[in-house]
């Protein structure tokens, strides 16, 4: 039996995407390249790879304004702890990692690991519908995602972190397929810039949390960063 041409077409390009897809998942997602960070210790390093969703000032009171749900929400319902004694005002920094991104997160500064608080959820929600997958994703635009309910409700892990200069925390929000966040370090530890902090997997989240005020914001919405290498932020001398 002959098999007809446009069947043949058909089989190859289903098993060409079939090989891409393999590839993405299996290889390419699970790369892991150098990161050397800027030799400045007064930098704060991107967390991750990714795009650069929100910049958001946190107010004294602790809270954070979410353009989306038209208020306030306290910082406390994004991180799931908070960190004794410390102020919580400071800056809010969102960066979205597509399935395209390296997936490692890393420290942004030099310092010791404080805390490490793991909060697990019913089920994890989808990050963003289509179109915002595939402008982020694809078309590498950012979109305000502060406030969309996976950012309050989803599995999540954060990190804080205490510097000689600086305190700040990351948090890791998982996306709808996640089930697993791989962590390198233990609370105690003492962390060098872009050091390896965790891996999260597939499509996810990190937002920095920087616990002061007294910090030059370098990076802006829709920017690409890089963990461990693009600064996010410079604090200022006292």
């Amino acid at each position: 039996m002959r098999i007809p041409a446009w069947l043949k077409v058909a089989a190859g390009v289903g098993a060409a995407v079939a090989g891409a897809n393999w590839f993405l998942r299996k290889v390419w997602f699970y790369r892991d390249p150098l990161r050397i960070p800027p030799p400045d210790p007064n930098l704060i390093l991107a967390p991750c790879d990714g795009k650069v969703v929100y910049i958001r000032p946190v107010s004294a009171d602790g809270t954070v304004f979410a353009e989306k749900l038209g208020r306030a929400i306290p910082i406390i319902e994004i991180t799931r702890a908070d960190w004794e004694g410390v102020a919580p005002e400071g800056w809010l920094i969102g960066v979205y990692m597509s399935p395209l991104d390296v997936h490692y997160n890393y420290a942004p500064i030099a310092g010791t690991v404080r805390r490490i608080v793991y909060t697990p959820a019913r089920a994890n929600l989808p990050m963003v519908d289509l179109w915002e997958y595939v402008s982020m994703a694809w078309l590498r635009r950012a979109v305000d995602l502060l406030g969309k309910r996976y950012h309050l409700q989803n599995e999540r892990q954060t990190i804080f972190i205490e510097g000689e200069q600086v305190r700040v925390a990351l948090v890791e929000i998982a996306d709808k397929f996640v089930n697993k966040i791989t962590t390198y370090v233990q609370e105690g530890q003492c962390v060098k810039p872009a050091q390896k902090l965790s891996f999260i997997e597939r499509g996810s989240q990190v937002d920095l949390v920087i616990f002061s005020r007294a910090v030059e914001i370098l990076t802006h919405t829709g920017a690409q960063v890089y963990g461990g290498q693009t600064p996010l932020a410079r604090v200022l001398s006292p």
